[in-house]
């Protein structure tokens, strides 16, 4: 498995990729969610506004996408960006191939997006998933990464 830089012929490969690995995450997400408050986020569906999120991660000129190839073809990918003001980088999205989960791959790309990060002087980093069920093993992945969890408490009131 090498890493490479993304390029906008990959980029239907991460939207059909990333509605893979991400639907058992959302299939869980909607069942510990209010229903009011999962339709506002996804409106139309979890996965045209997970389309639309990965057409704009890939086509933002401030983030950085990288790919993780196996045998040529796409495994996984991350996308990551700076934020110099505060000297800190950003791990934005995270994706690997449900065949190829819990085999080190979004380890690996996690950690390519780090040592970019150091590499830009970036003192710290930051990446943000939700504490529902489904999101465990990314919290699992973060954790191992060394990343520590910031308690935050975010609360939602229908009107």
């Amino acid at each position: 498995m090498q890493i490479e830089p993304y390029n906008g012929n990959q980029l239907n490969t991460l939207i059909n990729l990333s509605l893979r690995a991400w639907t058992p995450v959302f299939d869980l997400l909607q069942k510990s969610l209010y229903p009011h408050v999962y339709q506002a986020f996804y409106p139309e569906s979890w996965q045209v506004s997970q389309q639309k999120a990965v057409e704009d991660v890939c086509s933002d000129e401030d983030t950085n996408v990288w790919v993780a190839v196996d045998n040529g073809s796409i495994v996984g990918f991350v996308a990551a960006k700076l934020h110099p003001e505060d000297s800190m980088g950003e791990i934005y999205m995270v994706a690997v191939e449900p065949d190829f989960q819990r085999q080190g791959i979004g380890k690996a790309l996690i950690e390519y997006a780090l040592n970019w990060m150091k590499n830009a002087g970036m003192s710290i980093a930051m990446v943000e998933t939700a504490g529902d069920e489904g999101h465990a093993p990314a919290r699992n992945t973060y954790e191992k990464a060394g990343f520590e969890l910031f308690p935050v408490a975010r609360y939602f009131k229908k009107l």
